[in-house]
């Protein structure tokens, strides 16, 4: 009794979880979302046209793409601990350069260091991060975690607003250096102060349920990171399309601008509520079972936008399920690599699977305002529901299978 209250003294996931969380708010709000409120400003003052102002974002999805096998494998080699804290000082270095950038080389080049700074510090690098401090509930830890980052841009555009109506996006992106580094450095330090123990972490982990399977390994492990990798690459590219287009998308629904820009802002509150009923009632179901009810909203969502014909009902209820679906898949990004392959080598598998993604991402705002001009919102949004159509259609031939070739208990 007394060594389990002891324990429950010194559990590390509040403190991990507390701490990651709000560097992650940080982190993303100043570096990953600066354009947000920026961009234009920026084109303003600089005369750069907006597209080339965006291209710098484009850069730094690409770099995160070309280091993320290699921030995996240094994540798993070397712990979470001093890659998050390099990571960190290589953000802050970069908002920093960027706000004395005056030529158009310049700002790609900046944009592309702070791509190698953001791969070490946001989620994939955190979720790492907190299966290596508390093995044994890396998936609510991830689904908690998942939380803060909501508030991510609420925070910090309405904050780099009003920087930038004081002193001008130069000061903003320096304030932002220095808010990095004054919050996120100290901590990414303090959340690796507790570990569980390997006592600690068995005896938290409690009975094992009939659900419960050994990691894949072998060829069974090479299918499954396939398959997970076509399922998180599709979602990837159309969350890059709504993350960029989602206002435009729904004016050409038939909303009027003042409408879709409210409709629009619903979405982060759909994330948020869609990551508290995964908390609250997901851990009853297995990771894949989670997997295959978030992605399969998604077509359902897009099908609702397509025959929405300007019904504000529609056109919201689209919104909402499209938030919360986005919501839940953050998690099940972190949480079924770990209920399939373990924490063994955990952030190495990430860092495979993220590269794929981080690519479509990369590529979806420019390939979809091109299918758009060449030919119409009507097959913009027709791609859109093909596309989540096909990532419901691969988590549901991974799901089958997994249940076919999973390893059965006596396998351990």
């Amino acid at each position: 009794m007394d060594r389990g209250r002891a324990a429950g003294q010194k559990d590390p996931l509040p403190l991990a979880v507390c701490a990651l969380g709000l560097a992650q708010i940080t982190a993303w709000g100043t570096a990953y979302y600066c354009l947000g409120v920026l961009a234009r400003p920026i084109a303003a003052d600089t005369g750069w046209s907006l597209s080339f102002v965006y291209s710098g974002f484009t850069i730094a999805l690409l770099a995160m793409a070309a280091v993320s096998p290699w921030a995996g494998r240094a994540i798993d080699r070397h712990g979470a601990r001093p890659v998050m804290l390099a990571g960190t000082v290589l953000v802050a270095a970069g908002l920093g350069l960027l706000s004395r950038v005056e030529s158009e080389s310049g700002w790609l080049a900046v944009w592309a260091f702070l791509g190698l700074g953001m791969r070490l510090t946001l989620y994939d690098a955190a979720f790492a991060a907190l299966v290596q401090i508390v093995p044994s509930r890396g998936r609510l830890a991830i689904s908690i975690l998942t939380l803060f980052g909501a508030f991510a841009s609420t925070v910090f555009w309405v904050l780099g607003h009003y920087l930038n109506e004081a002193g001008g996006w130069r000061a903003t992106l320096a304030g932002f250096a220095a808010i990095h580094l004054a919050v996120c450095l100290p901590l990414n330090w303090v959340a690796f102060v507790r570990r569980e123990t390997r006592d600690d972490a068995a005896a938290r982990a409690g009975p094992a349920t009939p659900r419960d399977a050994p990691p894949l390994r072998g060829a069974r492990r090479v299918v499954a990171i396939a398959l997970l990798s076509l399922v998180m690459s599709l979602n990837a590219f159309v969350f890059g399309v709504t993350t960029v287009q989602l206002v435009p998308m729904l004016e050409a629904a038939g909303l009027g601008a003042a409408a879709a820009v409210w409709v629009a802002s619903m979405k982060g509150f759909a994330q948020f509520g869609g990551r508290l009923l995964e908390i609250a009632f997901g851990r009853r179901l297995a990771a894949m079972t989670v997997a295959r009810i978030a992605i399969g909203l998604l077509p359902l969502a897009f099908a609702l936008l397509a025959f929405s014909g300007g019904s504000l009902a529609l056109v919201l209820a689209f919104t909402l399920l499209m938030g919360a679906a986005q919501g839940v898949i953050t998690i099940v990004r972190g949480a079924l690599p770990l209920a399939l392959f373990g924490t063994t080598g955990y952030a190495t598998v990430l860092g495979v699977l993220a590269t794929p993604a981080i690519l479509a991402n990369a590529a979806a705002p420019t390939l979809f305002a091109w299918i758009v001009e060449r030919w119409d919102w009507r097959t913009g949004q027709a791609t859109l529901l093909a596309t989540s159509l096909g990532s419901w259609a691969a988590i549901e031939l991974m799901a089958r299978w997994y249940a076919r070739s999973r390893p059965a208990p006596a396998d351990r």
